[in-house]
C-alpha cells in the first residue's frame, strides 16, 4: 500500500509527504480528492478557487496537501496526491518534470504569460542597478549586504536563482525563506528605504503594493515567459472525470488572478476566491459546462 505521512512544523510552513511506493499504486479511486500545494500567492489562489468549485458544483470533497514543490511531483507520481495547479513549464519545473512525465497526465494550462525574476523597489536608481550584472559592483554589493532575499528551498525559483549566482559569478548569500517571509522582508526594507533584491514571480500582488521593477537579465538564465499547468497522477481522469474536464477548461486570466491576490492580503483567498466566483457567473459557467 502507498503510505502517506505528514509531518507539520510549529511554523506552519508545510505538510511533509514521505514518498514509500512505487508509481501507480492505488487500491480503489479514492472519494476524498488530494489536491497538493505551496503556499505562492498564485497557487493559493487558483487552489482555494478550484476547491470551492469542485466540492460546491461536483460534489466532491477536497483535501488541501501543503507541501513542498518537489514532494507534489513525487507525489503525483506515487499516487499519493491527485491533482496539482502549479506545474511551471516549460522551463522553471523542467526537473522535476522531466522525472514524471510519463506517469502524470497534464490537464492544460490554468494561465499563461507567467515570469520569473529578481526585483528591487524603484528608489533605487537605473543607473546604479539594473540588471543582474550590475551586481557585480563592489558598492551595489555592500548596499545589499551581500545577499539576495529568496523563497522556498527546492522551488524551480531558488533552483533558477542558484544558477544565476554562479551564471552570473556572483558571490551573494541566497536566502531561503516562505513567499510570506519574502515579502515581509521587502516591505521592512523599503519601509527604511534600504536596498534589497527579492526572488518573485509574476503574478503576483507585490506588484500591485509596492513600487519595484524586475532587473534585467541578459543570459535568460530566470527564463522566459511561462504557462502554469495543472498535473495530475495517472488515472485521474478514469476516477474524476467531472473534475478533470472541469480543470480542463479552468483558465483564469493573469489580471483576475492578480485581482484575487491583491484582495486577499486584507481578508483570505477563501474569501477572495468565493467573491471571484460569485461576481464571474458566466465564466465559471464556462469552466464547468463540460462537466455539468
Amino acid at each position: 500500500m502507498t503510505t502517506l505521512s505528514r509531518r507539520r512544523f510549529l511554523s506552519g510552513a508545510a505538510t511533509v509527504l514521505t514518498i514509500s511506493a512505487a508509481p501507480g499504486v492505488l487500491a480503489s479511486p479514492p472519494k476524498t480528492l488530494r489536491i497538493g500545494w505551496t503556499a505562492w500567492s498564485d497557487a493559493e489562489a487558483v487552489t482555494h478557487t478550484a476547491k470551492q468549485l469542485i466540492e460546491a458544483k461536483l460534489a466532491t470533497k477536497v483535501e488541501l496537501v501543503m507541501t513542498d514543490i518537489a514532494l507534489q511531483y513525487a507525489g503525483l507520481q506515487r499516487g499519493q496526491i491527485d491533482l496539482m495547479l502549479m506545474a511551471w513549464l516549460p522551463n522553471t519545473h523542467k526537473g522535476y518534470w522531466d522525472k514524471v512525465q510519463g506517469d502524470v497526465e497534464d490537464l492544460g494550462a490554468l494561465y499563461t504569460d507567467a515570469k520569473l525574476g529578481w526585483a528591487v523597489p524603484d528608489y533605487i536608481p537605473k543607473s546604479v542597478l539594473n540588471s543582474l550584472d550590475d551586481l557585480k559592483k563592489p558598492d551595489v554589493k555592500d548596499k545589499l549586504k551581500g545577499q539576495i532575499q529568496g523563497i522556498d528551498a527546492g522551488s524551480g525559483l531558488m533552483r533558477s536563482s542558484e544558477q544565476a549566482l554562479k551564471a552570473y559569478g556572483l558571490d551573494y548569500r541566497l536566502l531561503t525563506a516562505s513567499d510570506a517571509a519574502m515579502v515581509s522582508a521587502l516591505d521592512r526594507a523599503m519601509r527604511k528605504n534600504e536596498w534589497i533584491v527579492v526572488t518573485t514571480w509574476s503574478p503576483h500582488w507585490l506588484f500591485s503594493q509596492y513600487k519595484i521593477r524586475y532587473l534585467e537579465e541578459p543570459q535568460k538564465v530566470l527564463g522566459g515567459a511561462e504557462e502554469i499547468h495543472a498535473l495530475a497522477r495517472k488515472g485521474f481522469t478514469a476516477d474524476f472525470p467531472k473534475v478533470a474536464a472541469f480543470i480542463r477548461n479552468f483558465k483564469i486570466p493573469l489580471s483576475d488572478l492578480e485581482g484575487v491576490m491583491f484582495k486577499a492580503r486584507s481578508s483570505s483567498y477563501d474569501k477572495e476566491a468565493a467573491a471571484y466566483i460569485a461576481s464571474h457567473p458566466q465564466l465559471v459557467s464556462k469552466w464547468l459546462s463540460a462537466a455539468l
